[in-house]
């Protein structure tokens, strides 16, 4: 619209200070509200609301016309800066102090009733949301989370260049190399027949950058996968890729730390300490189950294999026989967790695909449970012993395959920690996980597969076991998990054609798969690649966790649904038969989706 009346100020700036002068906003009406003749209404934008005024004294033809105003009607107001009076402060607005009494309003657009309120404190359905986002995003709290994630941002590429990086973009469009998740395939039309892909990674290109010399390389990029989504996932994403020449494990984990901490401050106003504690895959796994443990709170697993070693039990017989383990949660203060409590863990057990649970109760030194008459007098007394269970108290035992179990066992231990209210969320916890096997086995597949990707080099005291034991390679990998989350991974990679041939032939990959997928990479390592190594930030979980966010999608701000769908624009969505000719593409209808 030509010639509105322009802002001077915005929303949220006028104080006290500005009494007496004349100014323009411009905003949105968050609110609109008639005292006894008077109209006030609540004129928002990002920055912040301003209340103005409307005097039927001062100006009747401007009160008319402001009392057919609504909710989200677009208006320019001009007008003169008040104190308000004594008894009308509102000390929880910034602009609290002063009203804006109109002289005159311009509606710039007219809304109709929006289908929600426009308030942070919203109990609507999230798809009723995301369906109009843009008036989702109207919201205070969700503007403040994407200004956040832009100033976080900066503090990224500040902290990045300090350090003498080069911010290089890498292709969006290309060469499909499956090993992992599946990737997004964009078909060629002057091709027909033949795909891109979409990057899950730049991994193979920022590789190259360091061949090309470019030491420090970082990029803020988009990255996709076409797998299955969770609270915390979603098809696109984005990363803050980093990767160094001329390194080792302890100097990329140094720069990782010094960002986080920077950002942290920045967020949090909190100095972390460094260096973050290192955890390795094992005592991981066989203290908290997981490869991302929570430590904000103690609970631990407890191998009690060695205890049935000759039991006459013969569900915890048979798992030590075949080389498994018995595994227990001592839980603390147990001795109000009543029965209907303990039938619902075994529900949740079995659901993760236990068979089921055994719990043991401290009775003034006697084991009961359903189990307890199977259990020895000798074996009781030694459980107590070991396990430290005092009178009352209560263990969850589970016994299977020991991945499965310790899983298992993990999954069971987050459960409790939830249901006993056992996590103190006033801190936040830090560490790196180090020490991953480099492969594991892929029973579908009948094959090893990179547990990482297979790029990243095992360790140099390992690489003798590659062909003999390649279950017993350990990675010179890395993780930095945040409160049970993973926030970022790196490793040092291969470097050496001859190692990542190697490595390839572990992986059941062929010279001539090998050569049709990655040639490209194989050939750059013969040109002098140096050693180098790298980490990646998942930055929409890192930044959920740092604004206290319920879900990813709060810190996103066009994101899709758990099941990948953009409810806003339609997306996925079907497109014309004409396209379809062009690309060379016939769909097969008896696999349409419809949705």
């Amino acid at each position: 619209m030509a010639g509105f009346l322009k802002r001077t100020h915005t929303c949220g700036e006028l104080t006290r200070q500005d009494v007496g002068k004349k100014v323009i906003l411009n905003g949105w009406i968050k609110s609109w509200r008639d005292h006894g003749g008077l109209i006030f209404i609540d004129l928002r934008d990002r920055y912040g609301i301003t209340q103005v005024v409307f005097n039927p004294e001062k100006n009747k033809a401007l009160h008319e016309l402001a009392g057919k105003l609504r909710n989200e009607f677009v208006i320019s107001a001009q007008g003169l800066v008040e104190l308000r009076p004594e008894g009308t402060i509102n000390k929880e607005l910034s602009t609290g102090e002063i009203d804006l009494v109109a002289e005159r309003i311009e509606v710039l657009n007219k809304s109709r009733t929006t289908p929600f309120e426009i308030l942070d404190d919203l109990t609507v359905n999230e798809e009723l949301r995301l369906q109009y986002r843009y008036l989702d995003l109207r919201r205070p709290g969700l503007q403040k989370k994407l200004i956040l994630r832009s100033e976080v941002y900066n503090v990224v590429r500040n902290y990045l260049h300090e350090n003498n990086f080069v911010e290089i973009e890498t292709p969006f469009l290309m060469k499909s190399t499956p090993e992992g998740a599946r990737d997004f395939l964009v078909p060629s039309r002057n091709y027909q027949g033949r795909f891109y892909a979409l990057p899950q990674s730049p991994q193979t290109y920022k590789q190259i950058l360091m061949v090309a010399g470019f030491d420090r390389y970082f990029q803020i990029v988009k990255c996709f996968r076409d797998e299955d989504l969770r609270k915390d996932r979603q098809p696109e994403f984005t990363q803050i890729d980093i990767e160094m020449s001329f390194v080792e494990e302890e100097d990329v984990i140094g720069l990782a730390e010094g960002l986080i901490k920077m950002v942290y401050r920045f967020v949090k106003g909190i100095d972390l300490k460094e260096p973050f504690p290192r955890v390795t895959y094992d005592e991981a796994m066989h203290l908290y189950g997981s490869d991302k443990p929570d430590l904000r709170f103690t609970l631990k697993i407890q191998d009690l294999t060695s205890l049935f070693a000759h039991t006459e039990f013969k569900v915890f017989g048979s798992v030590v026989s075949s080389g498994g383990i018995i595994g227990g949660l001592r839980l603390p203060d147990g001795a109000y967790f009543g029965r209907n409590n303990l039938d619902r863990l075994t529900e949740f057990v079995k659901k993760l695909g236990a068979h089921g649970l055994v719990w043991l109760r401290n009775k003034n030194g006697i084991l009961e449970g359903p189990a307890a008459k199977f259990i020895s007098a000798g074996e009781q007394r030694a459980l107590q012993e070991s396990a430290g269970l005092a009178p009352g108290e209560i263990i969850l035992i589970l016994a299977g395959a020991t991945e499965d179990t310790l899983f298992k066992l993990g999954e069971l231990r987050l459960k409790l920690a939830e249901d006993l209210t056992l996590i103190d969320t006033t801190v936040d916890n830090f560490l790196w996980m180090v020490n991953f096997p480099m492969l594991e086995f892929d029973h579908e597949e009948a094959r090893f597969v990179a547990r990482h990707h297979p790029f990243t080099s095992p360790k140099p005291e390992d690489i003798p076991l590659l062909e003999s034991s390649p279950e017993k390679v350990k990675a010179r990998a890395y993780d930095l998990v945040m409160n049970g989350n993973e926030i970022a991974g790196g490793s040092i990679r291969i470097h050496r054609r001859d190692m990542q041939k190697k490595v390839f032939h572990m992986l059941n990959i062929s010279d001539s798969e090998a050569e049709e997928k990655f040639g490209f990479l194989l050939n750059a390592l013969d040109y002098g690649a140096p050693p180098h190594g790298g980490v990646a930030f998942g930055f929409d979980r890192m930044l959920m966790l740092l604004s206290d966010s319920r879900s990813i999608r709060d810190v996103i701000a066009f994101p899709k649904t758990s099941s990948g769908l953009s409810l806003m624009d339609g997306a996925p969505s079907n497109v014309e038969q004409k396209q379809l000719d062009e690309l060379g593409i016939k769909l097969a209808k008896e696999k349409i989706k419809i949705i």
